[in-house]
């Protein structure tokens, strides 16, 4: 079977307003619930879970009445920080279930069905699968007042949904925290474990900025 947690911690504060970032409007709907749209359009069969602030439940709830969203979802109490709240998305599962899990970006509403679909169908085969795209830009490495410059050929900019066998992502978050998880893929990397990449889409940004917001809305123009 197939899983989705999505996780949705996030606040206002660098996008300047009082209300935290995935519930602001997107072509007059929440980003969240295009995010979740999005899973759902890809894989019909999919089990959502909504990971959110336990002080943003109720304020969720009322949103989806208003605007008549009812896809089917599970709501989960976030904890202290990204891995805790992954970590309690996981434990509501079934303890029986099996399959693929995949962990998304509450605030990512612009990631393609081909790049849902290919994440999956990675992890399938190699047990996970981390969507990335190369980074346009010339990088330079900083090390406090020094710099240099580095071959970006060999860099990638890591996206979500982070797709892995449900066992696996289980097992891993077994494990003690450590603030050097950045991603899932990190919490997996750190029990042994190599991680598969495939191509995401570059239109695949993490909603945090005004300028973000604009640029999505442009997108789904």
């Amino acid at each position: 079977m197939n899983f989705a947690i999505i996780v949705a911690g996030g606040s206002g504060t660098r996008m300047g307003t009082d209300i935290p970032k995935q519930f602001l409007l997107l072509r007059g709907r929440p980003i969240l619930m295009h995010t979740l749209g999005r899973f759902v359009e890809a894989l019909p069969d999919i089990n959502l879970t909504l990971v959110l602030p336990e002080s943003q439940i109720d304020f969720w709830r009322s949103l989806c009445q208003q605007h008549k969203f009812d896809l089917p979802h599970n709501i989960v109490a976030g904890g202290q920080t990204r891995f805790h709240s992954v970590l309690r998305g996981l434990n509501s599962l079934p303890l029986n279930a099996k399959g693929l899990v995949g962990v998304h970006d509450g605030v990512r509403p612009l990631v393609s069905l081909d790049t849902i679909r290919r994440c999956y169908a990675m992890a399938r085969e190699r047990t996970n699968a981390v969507p990335v795209v190369a980074p346009p830009e010339s990088i330079r490495i900083v090390d406090g007042d020094a710099n240099r410059a580095i071959d970006r050929t060999t860099v990638r900019l890591v996206q979500t949904p982070q797709v892995f066998d449900l066992e696996t992502l289980r097992s891993a978050y077994a494990q003690p925290f450590t603030p050097l998880f950045t991603d899932d893929a990190s919490v997996v990397e750190a029990v042994g474990h190599r991680i598969s990449l495939c191509d995401g889409n570059r239109e695949n940004v993490k909603i945090t900025t005004p300028a973000d917001l604009v640029f999505a809305e442009q997108m789904m123009g």
